[in-house]
């Protein structure tokens, strides 16, 4: 096999899978589309999801920011170099991240360095399993952070909250897969897609989880059960009212594909891998002589372009918006409340978990009264001047940050939060004794953000790597939806108590 070609080849799968949603992805997005309600905030989120699709493409840039773990499941004909594949795998995992079609995204698991090009120990994740077709198929899926700690494994028979007891059987496994969709609520970026393991024991009945996600969105499981639970499941998820960005909404759930395999008696588990709306997974058929792309998986019927539907909707959506200039005033801040549109410009500061972990027990490298934390891990790259310029900039998952915000917020004077997903009632309380508010971005809309970002100023604390670093970003109509205000008023508490209650109406044996 030619090794510079089949590097080329896992190149363009690489940057395909991260820059270009599947058809049957942008299909099932477009039907949320059409079910939502015109003039809501789940509406716009949508609009806002398929104009950052539409930059993406265009700009061959990440849909979203992170990168996730890239995994790769290989399979080969017998007499293939399996060696040889993984380092091509490697190669083109170095050049896609410092062509910044990836983030560097690999981090030290005891010392919390950034290797830099996403190589390390165990990663890229690569898993070969031998076949008799004369050729070899590839498969990526680039699974972020924000909907990889929504996964969730049950062990029955067990109580679930809501629900009940589930038993060791199809009714038991329903309830199981209903809770996994109302406890991922906004913090996975719904609407989203999950896969579905039943059995084996707890690894290898995520990794079945995990492999239905390579599934067709619109195929049909050939166990009749399995199929009815499907669309079961889709269905009952979708009157749960959590929505796009858990902003409420008739769209939360998108797909949902199961498997299942043998267990021993003792163990009985369900395993439920949840994928946020940027369903980034994409294959390819390889001629094992050449290193060829002879095809490429996902592209059958018609491709959503979203581009004449986001120009015909998007003046439907618009809305009051609250123009702020930071740094921004307490009487600015108090003066918002759950549900106000803002619309920001001037300087923003990126942090993540290790900025945060940082300032509690040192000073800021900058004045930030009055100013904006976004929680963001951003793709950046040089121009030919030498000058950082910013790829993509989605909102991270903000509950991490849980543990230092409030304090943060109140020792060095910032007004405004910025994240995805919410955050808990130690935040809420000091955003009400501080005057801060939390707001809520389009998780995944990194292109959409990165238009936003006129400029870098400056950043800080690099020795925590590009994703971690503190950037001073110029900013311009930045847009997000305030959903925790300084009044002691929680959109992501009153989703998640209105849900749990239509979740406990499906208490009663379905299956």
């Amino acid at each position: 096999m030619n090794q510079q070609t089949l590097e080329k080849s896992l190149y363009d799968l690489i940057t395909e899978t991260s820059t270009n949603l599947p058809k049957d992805v942008r299909r099932a997005i477009k039907k949320a589309k059409e079910a939502e309600n015109a003039g809501t905030r789940a509406a716009m989120s949508l609009d806002t999801i398929s104009n950052n699709i539409i930059m993406a493409e265009d700009n061959v840039s990440p849909i979203c920011q992170d990168t996730g773990l890239p995994t790769f499941k290989i399979y080969t004909p017998v007499g293939v170099n399996q060696l040889e594949i993984k380092a091509a795998i490697k190669k083109a995992i170095i050049d896609t991240t410092a062509d910044a079609k990836l983030r560097p995204n690999a981090v030290d698991s005891l010392t919390g360095a950034n290797s830099g090009n996403n190589l390390g120990d165990g990663l890229p994740v690569m898993k070969f399993e031998q076949w008799e077709n004369d050729y070899i198929t590839i498969k990526l899926i680039l699974k972020g952070g924000g909907c990889e700690n929504k996964n969730i494994q049950y062990s029955l028979p067990c109580e679930i909250d809501g629900l009940g007891r589930a038993g060791r059987d199809l009714d038991g496994i329903r309830k199981c897969i209903l809770h996994s969709v109302y406890q991922a609520q906004g913090q996975g970026c719904s609407a989203g897609f999950i896969g579905v393991g039943i059995g084996g024991d707890r690894s290898s009945g995520y990794d079945l989880a995990k492999e239905q996600l390579f599934r067709h969105v619109e195929d049909t499981n050939p166990n009749p059960d399995l199929a009815k639970l499907e669309e079961y499941v889709v269905k009952t998820s979708n009157t749960f009212g959590i929505g796009t960005m858990g902003f409420g909404g008739e769209a939360t759930l998108l797909g949902c594909k199961i498997g299942v395999m043998h267990r021993i008696p003792a163990s009985f588990y369900v395993s439920v891998a949840y994928n946020c709306w940027a369903y980034r997974r994409m294959a390819v058929d390889i001629d094992p002589q050449t290193g060829e792309i002879i095809k490429w998986h996902y592209q059958e019927g018609e491709k959503i372009t979203f581009k004449d539907e986001v120009a015909a909707t998007t003046e439907d959506n618009t809305t009051n918006v609250v123009e702020l200039t930071a740094p921004i005033t307490e009487e600015q801040i108090r003066s918002l409340k759950v549900g106000d549109v803002v619309s920001i410009t001037g300087r923003m500061y990126t942090g993540r978990d290790a900025i945060h972990h940082h300032l509690m027990s040192h000073d800021a490298p900058v004045d930030l009264n009055g100013q904006v934390i976004y929680h963001c891990g951003p793709v950046m790259a040089k121009d030919e001047e030498g000058n950082w310029t910013v790829k993509a900039a989605g909102p991270t998952t903000s509950i991490r940050e849980e543990p230092y915000q409030g304090d943060i917020m109140k020792k060095f004077g910032i007004r405004a939060v910025i994240g995805k997903g919410g955050m808990g009632p130690k935040t809420l309380k000091a955003l009400n004794e501080h005057g801060g508010v939390y707001l809520n971005a389009i998780g995944g809309a990194a292109q959409y953000y990165a238009d936003c970002i006129k400029g870098v100023d400056g950043v800080d604390l690099m020795e925590f790597g590009i994703p971690e670093a503190m950037w001073h970003l110029n900013v311009e109509k930045f847009t997000a939806v305030v959903t925790m205000d300084s009044h002691g008023n929680s959109l992501h508490a009153d989703v998640d108590k209105s849900s749990l209650e239509k979740l406990a109406l499906h208490a009663e044996r379905v299956f």
